[in-house]
């Protein structure tokens, strides 16, 4: 069950990876950081962002969006520029790109990268779209 994070944990790797997310996913996992979410094809579980408030929220935090995204960067065909944001389980990402007009703030939009391709393709305008109930 994901929990709330304050949100000097997501300042925290905005300035660890040089990069600014969206308001819409800040919006989203500063209430819930975690959790899962819905794609017409897969099921995701979101990667939260490193929460250092107590050994608990350090331990269910462990698999948080930096580590995954170093860990998605070996991969050969996964995009130097891309921020892992969730896994289905079998090597596919969701991911976070950079404006084409500023690299250094993140896109809105949600994609989907595959593992064994190296296809992207967008999956969502929003966070918003996939956490809908």
């Amino acid at each position: 069950m994901p929990f709330p994070v304050d949100i000097k944990y997501i300042i925290e790797t905005e300035q660890e990876l040089g990069l600014v997310f969206p308001d819409s996913f800040k919006s989203k996992m500063t209430k819930e950081n975690g959790g899962e979410l819905m794609t017409e094809d897969d099921d995701w579980q979101l990667f939260p962002f490193f929460d250092k408030s107590d050994n608990k929220r350090m331990s269910r935090t462990c698999n948080h969006i930096v580590l995954e995204t170093k860990q998605a960067r070996t991969w050969d065909n996964f995009p130097d520029n891309g921020i892992a944001i969730a896994s289905n389980g079998s090597g596919d990402n969701l991911i976070l790109l950079p404006l084409d007009t500023d690299n250094k703030k993140l896109r809105e939009e949600i994609y989907l990268w595959q593992h064994e391709t190296g296809e992207i393709q967008q999956v969502a305008k929003t966070i918003d779209e996939l956490t809908e109930e």
